[in-house]
């Protein structure tokens, strides 16, 4: 079984992805492999740098993610060359860490952008993590130092709840504490991906 995990900023979607862990799923998470892709000495660094040049890069050697996106969000061919060079390294790194299931294994792929991209009909089973937009603002300040306005200009270029929840099978509220979320995955678990 394939599930499509997806939620807003804040809302909990990596402590989900950790409780199925517990439960014995494989969990791939899109933001690291999209990082991996492009660390230090690898191949879709190199790439990046032959096409935007070395200012993309730090005095370390590493990916300049602001002096990228100066560029990129500025210009839609640029984006679309970026784009040209990480997605197919995404992809097939993706289909290399999924090939690593055992046997009967649910595999749980963690894609914030799972709406945003019309993912949804890759997955057998697509779960959407929610909390009320002030306890995900609070998360965002408390846990990672985000400023106020910065998490709601995130919140603001996401998905909306409506069109998360057209295309979720599973509707997780993470409102509550932890053992709350964890009641709810336990459930879901027992539900929906013990076939």
């Amino acid at each position: 079984m394939k599930v499509g995990l997806t939620g807003g900023i804040g809302s909990g979607k990596s402590a989900v992805a950790r409780l199925l862990v517990e439960h014995g799923a494989l969990v791939v998470d899109a933001d690291a492999v999209a990082r991996e892709v492009v660390a230090p000495g690898s191949a879709g660094l190199a790439q990046i740098a032959d096409r935007f040049g070395d200012g993309v890069l730090t005095a370390r050697g590493e990916l300049d993610r602001g002096a990228l996106g100066a560029i990129v969000f500025a210009d839609e061919g640029a984006r679309r060359d970026l784009e040209a060079i990480t997605h197919p390294l995404i992809a097939a790194r993706t289909l290399e860490l999924f090939a690593a299931a055992k046997p009967g294994q649910v595999l749980v792929h963690d894609i914030p952008l799972l709406v945003e991209l019309g993912r949804e009909g890759d997955y057998d089973v697509v779960i959407v993590v929610d909390a009320p937009v002030e306890t995900r603002l609070q998360r965002l300040e408390e846990h990672r130092g985000m400023p106020r306005e910065v998490a709601e200009a995130r919140m603001r270029s996401q998905a909306s709840d409506e069109q998360r929840r057209a295309v979720a099978d599973v509707w997780i509220d993470n409102a509550g504490d932890e053992d709350a979320l964890r009641r709810r995955v336990d459930d879901v678990w027992r539900t929906r991906m013990q076939g």
